[in-house]
């Protein structure tokens, strides 16, 4: 983050945080306020519909959005969570089906199986995953798979990224069963993704519209829009 850049939100939000405790930063914005108040624009929905044909070329630009601190306060909540989701605690409602101790290996996860229909027609039933050859998870939500990430949600790119897989040319064999001492490690990183989803969700549900504002004097000539 640039000195420029803190000028700038400076000059277009000079009263943010006004009567911010010191230990939390006092009333001046900073560059970590600057930081996170990017991330929880980039979560904004809003955002991701209005500009999704310029994502897909170019770099995001940053609109100045109304309220400054809900968005900060949103984007530290979710550098948070998305930054300790190893250690965030598992999904309460899902339920464990097998031997929870020792759950055996994981080689590649796949979902429940459920009655075909016009809508799912392949009889996939994602509130249920094998994690691995003892140890079935019931009661995932539904709702989970809304937290999408590079194109997938979460929850499926952990599947895709949690299997043994062998490489055609070298021969290496990538097992996520060694990633860890801890026969329950893949087991219950699902289940924190799972609330890692759920919360992310929650999060990005409470941000306000962007209702962008004008651009200070100060903007830079070289961020305008070419």
């Amino acid at each position: 983050m640039t000195n420029e850049a803190l000028a700038v939100f400076r000059e277009a939000y000079p009263h943010a945080f006004l009567g911010r405790y010191k230990k939390d930063g006092g009333d001046e914005l900073n560059k970590e306020d600057i930081f996170y108040y990017v991330y929880g624009v980039l979560h904004s929905p809003e955002y991701r519909k209005r500009f999704s044909s310029n994502l897909k070329k170019e770099l995001p630009r940053i609109p100045l959005a109304e309220n400054f601190a809900a968005f900060s306060r949103a984007g530290r909540a979710l550098a948070e969570l998305h930054l300790n989701y190893e250690s965030v605690e598992p999904w309460g409602s899902v339920e464990e089906e097998g031997d929870p101790a020792s759950p055996g290996r994981t080689v590649k996860m796949r979902f429940g199986k459920c009655k075909k229909t016009e809508d799912n027609p392949k009889g996939v039933d994602r509130t249920m995953l094998h994690v691995s050859e003892a140890l079935t998870l019931h009661g995932i939500p539904e709702e989970a798979y809304g937290y999408v990430v590079n194109g997938r949600s979460a929850v499926e790119w952990l599947m895709d990224r949690y299997q043994v897989r062998t490489d055609k040319a070298s021969g290496i064999v990538n097992d996520p069963n060694e990633y860890s001492d801890d026969p329950r490690y893949i087991v219950d990183l699902v289940e924190r993704v799972v609330t890692v989803s759920m919360q992310t969700l929650e999060i990005v549900a409470q941000l306000p519209p962007l209702r962008e504002m004008p651009q200070p004097e100060n903007w830079p000539s070289a961020w305008k829009a070419v």
